[in-house]
């Protein structure tokens, strides 16, 4: 199992990624050398949405998806999807 998810950075950008463990991995985002480039100088960081798909294949797919989507759109896709956080 895994999550694709957004996070809502404090300059007020997104970042999206998927992880097995979503807990860990925010909590990486906003205190460890282990999170993204991106994420390390805008913290801190808020998770905003998150989907639970079946594979990495799926999580992959959708990740690379949503980064194409524009900051609307992602906020669209935040305000109407069926797995909000």
């Amino acid at each position: 199992m895994y999550y694709v998810y957004l996070l809502e950075c404090s300059d007020f950008s997104y970042y999206c990624g998927i992880t097995t463990d979503i807990e860990r991995r925010v909590h990486e985002h906003n205190h460890s050398k282990k999170s993204a480039k991106y994420t390390r100088s805008r913290r801190p960081v808020k998770l905003i949405w998150s989907k639970i798909v079946e594979n990495r294949s799926e999580a992959t797919k959708l990740e690379i998806q949503i980064k194409k989507l524009s900051k609307k759109e992602k906020i669209a896709l935040m305000l109407t999807s069926e797995d909000p956080v």
